[in-house]
């Protein structure tokens, strides 16, 4: 598991943890709420003008209060969950380190994948069930080859290699386009403002970096840009990239206005 893979799986416990928590956190509100509604008999009002009156609509909104927070608690538990399952879920990361790696193996599975389809589809329209069989196909896959579709037609469907060409299309341009960001070197510019923009090329972010905190309508632009603080690096980042640039353009102009 390399340094990604790590943080991934420590995001994934993280959320998980929290998901948990808030879990608790819920269904101990729902049973705290339960057991003090219990205590009410049922159908009993709120005795209006009786010296009880302030008591009891106290207490009720406490009821209440703990149902909320508890069914607040546990959607959010949902939500987290959600989020960690979704962890490395997404694909090959840009910011794995072996992501040419893993894009070219994925690459070389699309590339058999698609040898494999067209060999089926010349050997269907041979009817050649024999030559499938020695390529490699079971017998359910033949006869899967040979059941007409909605159209009546056989084999792979043109569609299954038009879609597999895109993907391998795209997974090239990504390669290509990592392999020429392997060698980009990290670059720092200073502005008179105090601001430091650094494009980080080791850890693939475009970082902007303020002597001081920035005030709150700075904060706001940087985050309406999809900057984020990151404590570990002291600095307010975002994936780097041509639209990274273009979003911290924006933001240093909003600082020289």
């Amino acid at each position: 598991m390399n340094s990604f893979e790590q943080r991934q799986a420590a995001r994934k416990q993280r959320l998980e943890a929290r998901a948990g928590a808030l879990r608790t956190e819920g269904e101990a509100r729902l049973s705290r709420a339960r057991k003090m509604a219990d205590i009410i008999p049922s159908g009993q009002p709120i005795l209006i003008g009786h010296h009880s009156e302030k008591g009891d609509r106290s207490y009720r909104a406490k009821i209440h209060a703990n149902f909320g927070k508890g069914f607040d608690a546990l959607k959010a538990a949902g939500e987290m969950a959600a989020r960690a399952a979704s962890v490395g879920t997404g694909g090959i990361s840009s910011d794995d380190p072996e992501a040419i790696e893993k894009l070219k193996a994925e690459l070389i599975s699309l590339e058999a994948q698609q040898a494999r389809a067209i060999l089926a589809n010349r050997l269907v329209r041979k009817e050649d069930r024999a030559g499938l069989a020695a390529a490699g196909f079971s017998a359910p896959e033949i006869a899967g080859l040979f059941t007409p579709d909605f159209a009546g037609r056989l084999g792979v469907p043109a569609f299954r290699l038009t879609n597999n060409g895109a993907n391998m299309r795209r997974i090239k341009a990504r390669i290509e386009l990592l392999e020429k960001q392997a060698t980009r070197e990290t670059k720092e510019t200073q502005f008179e403002s105090g601001v430091r923009l650094i494009e980080n090329a080791e850890a693939n972010r475009l970082q902007l970096i303020f002597e001081g905190k920035p005030s709150a309508e700075i904060r706001a632009e940087l985050k309406s840009h999809g900057f984020r603080w990151a404590p570990s690096e002291g600095a307010w980042q975002r994936q780097l990239s041509n639209g990274a640039r273009h979003a911290a353009d924006c933001v240093l102009r909003k600082l020289s206005n």
